[in-house]
């Protein structure tokens, strides 16, 4: 077949994950409706990474966990691995960081009781924070409707420099930068973290006290009557 190694480079590139002899074969075939020898298919591989073998690219053909993907070349590690940092580290929104207080100070936690607690809707949010694997779901609560239950991630822990969840900063705590790991960047927002989730934890305790001031007021009100 003409342009075979043009037809497999571009399923290895477009492949989320590394892609196996077999799906290549299959792919090509039921496209060109012809049969394919393996043969052709293995020439063809060994052809594409000779290509990339080049120190014009900085890429390369990799066979790795029983199928071939594109991975960048060891040379050029240290660049992507700041690149990597950079946007990992991107100072979070006030409403991401609101949302992810909560979780991490109250978790586990269902949507509903992030509302509750924040007033508004919070889909929005927590659809970032998954996206940026900062929260994560653990599994589903008892209650009605058994809804999703979200807790922290692990990628969490190393976004803000934490050895476990114990080590989140109490207000005390935050009197210097000298308290918290990490960069300046990444301080000032695991303050902001710790004072959202302690207002937002007294926003909480004033809705449940005037919960029970109502009740308070309901049973007095019931006792005069009777």
């Amino acid at each position: 077949m003409d342009k075979l190694v043009l037809y497999i480079e571009s399923l290895v590139f477009a492949a989320p994950m590394p892609i196996n002899r077999k799906d290549i074969r299959y792919a090509l075939e039921n496209t060109f409706e012809v049969k394919i020898p393996e043969e052709d298919i293995e020439r063809a591989l060994e052809e594409l990474q000779q290509k990339y073998q080049s120190d014009t690219f900085a890429v390369e053909v990799v066979e790795i966990a029983e199928g071939f993907q594109f991975l960048t070349k060891p040379a050029f590690h240290h660049v992507i691995g700041n690149y990597l940092k950079q946007i990992t580290h991107r100072r979070l929104s006030r409403v991401a960081l609101e949302t992810l207080a909560i979780i991490a100070y109250k978790q586990p936690v269902t949507k509903s009781q992030l509302e509750q607690i924040r007033g508004v809707n919070c889909d929005y949010a927590i659809q970032k924070l998954l996206e940026k694997e900062l929260i994560e779901i653990s599994g589903r609560s008892e209650g009605a409707g058994r809804p999703l239950v979200y807790v922290t991630s692990e990628k969490f822990m190393d976004y803000f420099g934490l050895k476990n969840i114990s080590d989140l900063p109490k207000l005390k705590e935050l009197q210097s930068a000298e308290n918290v790991i990490g960069n300046e960047d990444t301080m000032e927002e695991l303050l902001e973290l710790a004072h959202h989730a302690h207002a937002a934890e007294a926003d909480d305790t004033i809705v449940h006290s005037n919960l029970d001031e109502t009740a308070e007021s309901e049973e007095e009100q019931s006792h005069i009557l009777n």
